[in-house]
């Protein structure tokens, strides 16, 4: 004859260790694949863009390819450019745009960064000029935009999802 006895505090112990076990497996189940969130500042989408190590002409157009941009290699335009210690509106607008890219220029006030400009060759349903700037401090990616060279043209963040 075999008999086994149970004290009541054992019987909880393994309850609550189903119900914690079945709760995880519910949100395992029901809760969708993760957005992009922001790391260090920088917008992080689903297969990772690198900001950094940004050091030539080959970095400058690879880093331009993770948006899906085609541009002609040389750049047209390669200048330093200094954040302005206090921002006027136009800095302040731009900075609001570069804010919904995760970035901030704010932390670059005073510095000298250089602002890379190239013509984009694959715009999609557009026949104008299209240009893509954006701007390095220490070979890191600090911001950018696209934007087209018509008076009544547009611009908008480096994703093509981030309106000004």
């Amino acid at each position: 004859m075999f008999v086994y006895s149970l004290r009541g505090s054992t019987l909880k112990f393994f309850g609550v260790t189903v119900l914690a076990l079945a709760a995880l497996v519910t949100l395992l189940v029901f809760i969708p694949a993760a957005e992009p969130a922001m790391s260090d500042g920088v917008l992080e989408t689903v297969e990772k863009v690198k900001f950094d190590k940004i050091k030539n002409a080959e970095d400058r157009i690879e880093f331009l390819r993770q948006f899906g941009w085609e541009v002609e290699p040389t750049p047209v335009e390669e200048v330093k450019v200094t954040i302005p210690a206090e921002f006027d509106k136009v800095y302040q607008s731009y900075n609001e745009l570069q804010r919904k890219q995760g970035f901030d220029l704010t932390k670059y006030l005073k510095k000298e960064v250089m602002r890379y400009t190239y013509r984009v060759t694959n715009y999609p349903g557009y026949d104008g000029e299209v240009y893509v700037n954006f701007l390095v401090h220490k070979n890191k990616v600090i911001g950018g935009d696209v934007c087209s060279a018509d008076a009544n043209g547009f611009i908008h963040g480096l994703d093509r999802n981030i309106e000004f």
